[in-house]
């Protein structure tokens, strides 16, 4: 048919809805092959070295990986982080590469919240409590929790997520909301929700004042072990500590020792450095912490969301188009 695109093979590395399958497959030579499987890894690399467009999600895309892919022009990832790719390689080689925000924001939001309020009520402990039949009494103040409402929330992080906590804190809760940030939001035009009730803050005054810190960060070189043994000695006594972000943006070995022998009361983890948590991670056990396993956009309906935005960056660059959502943060 006059007109028509040329077919271009695409590698599937992580399993799409079928409904986004099917779009793909009737445009473009699919195939399906997840490398985390080792019944599939041949077929990975085999669909690699002539594969020119990529999706998935959740694997590390690195210098050698891109090495078997010559033939390569786009990745259209299925999250919003990034830093499973090696983004100097993609640059150096002209790939572009595509991902997911804006659609997951609400529902990421939705978890970091949860955690607030997790954490703050102890609901999972005393949850426990009662499925393993120890609730034989009016529990007492040793297992009282906190107040989240009116409390000061700090907010490491203020793109849309950031944001979007902070309206679940400032007009559901009534929170006054510090927020640290590379640079001040003009509340007036971009937030005016959050006019006058959310407030650009320095790091160290965040961390003092702050009842309950939640870092929303995207991991980078700036962000890397941002939390450290400084940073948890600056909290409050008594203070929460949630993550929601990237788990690399925390030092964990200093997250123990501010639970253990400082004064933070709890932590809400949803990310972590190495995920799944290692079976031997004292984080996973740890009395104080509220652990999920990276849950923040794992609901039906945003996640299907994430394979539609995904699948139609693919195809529209295929296309020659100008992909919805390009990743900004190559050079070049």
């Amino acid at each position: 048919m006059a007109g028509a695109l040329p077919r271009r093979k695409v590698l599937v590395f992580r399993e799409l809805p079928p409904d986004q399958l099917a779009r793909l497959a009737a445009l473009h030579e699919v195939t399906v092959a997840n490398p985390r499987l080792p019944e599939q890894l041949p077929a990975f690399h085999a669909a690699l070295a002539t594969a020119e467009g990529l999706i998935g999600s959740s694997y590390k895309v690195d210098a050698a990986l891109l090495a078997g892919a010559p033939q390569l022009k786009i990745i259209s990832s299925v999250s919003v982080g990034v830093d499973n790719y090696d983004l100097a390689t993609l640059s150096a080689r002209g790939i572009m590469l595509c991902h997911t925000p804006g659609v997951l924001t609400e529902t990421t939001a939705d978890t970091v919240f949860s955690l607030i309020m997790a954490t703050s009520r102890r609901l999972v402990e005393l949850a426990n409590l009662v499925r393993e039949g120890r609730w034989t009494r009016n529990i007492g103040e040793d297992l009282f929790g906190t107040d989240v409402h009116g409390k000061t929330l700090g907010l490491l992080g203020f793109g849309r997520i950031g944001q979007a906590v902070a309206r679940r804190a400032a007009l559901g809760f009534g929170m006054p909301v510090l927020y640290h940030s590379r640079r001040a939001v003009d509340l007036a035009s971009d937030a005016p929700d959050l006019s006058g009730k959310a407030a650009h803050t320095p790091l160290d005054e965040l961390l003092a004042r702050a009842d309950i810190v939640a870092a929303v960060l995207p991991l980078s070189p700036a962000t890397r072990g941002l939390m450290g043994a400084r940073e948890f000695g600056l909290m409050k006594p008594g203070a929460i500590f949630v993550n929601g972000g990237r788990g690399a943006t925390v030092d964990e070995t200093a997250l123990l020792q501010a639970l253990d022998h400082g004064s933070l009361r709890a932590a809400g983890l949803d990310v972590f450095a190495t995920e799944p948590l290692p079976l031997d991670s004292p984080l996973r056990t740890h009395p104080k912490v509220t652990a999920l396993p990276h849950i923040g956009s794992a609901t039906l309906e945003t996640r299907h969301a994430m394979a539609v935005l995904a699948t139609s960056n693919l195809l529209q660059a295929l296309a020659g188009q100008r992909p919805a959502a390009v990743f900004e943060g190559l050079s070049g």
